[in-house]
């Protein structure tokens, strides 16, 4: 399996390939089941807000190694109108869409570091890292 892998969205099914794609890459890296279902669903979320927002865009998945420590890092971007109040789309329940407002905060709590990088006109990117449970 490589390393990094690249999974463009567009479509209701890239985000379940997305998905799929980021369960089995933490799966060739030793984590959990728990974990690897913890990443799943960030990236089902980061994958949908592309959808729901940009319409297109893609998700870069990678491991990474800091020392001992093993994890995986999963990039969602877009070029879409972007984020205006990036602080406030991090609180739950604001949501722009009518929707519940969980997705960006949800992603944020399911995973170890997480950074949005957004310009209104100019997309989005979020950048986000698991790392792996020595015990895993």
């Amino acid at each position: 399996m490589a390393d990094e892998l690249l999974i463009p969205i567009a479509a209701d099914v890239d985000v379940v390939t997305a998905r799929q794609r980021g369960r089995d890459l933490a799966a060739h890296a030793g984590f959990s089941s728990g974990d690897q279902t913890v990443i799943a669903a960030a990236i089902s979320e980061i994958a949908r807000n592309i959808l729901m927002y940009a319409k297109r865009g893609e998700v870069t998945l990678s491991l990474v190694a800091n020392g001992d420590r093993r994890g995986i890092v999963i990039v969602a971007r877009d070029q879409g109108p972007g984020i205006r109040d990036v602080e406030r789309a991090l609180e739950d329940g604001y949501s722009t869409s009518g929707g519940l407002g969980l997705g960006l905060p949800g992603a944020r709590r399911l995973m170890d570091d997480f950074d949005v990088s957004s310009g209104v006109g100019k997309g989005t990117t979020v950048t986000m890292k698991k790392w792996r449970r020595q015990n895993a």
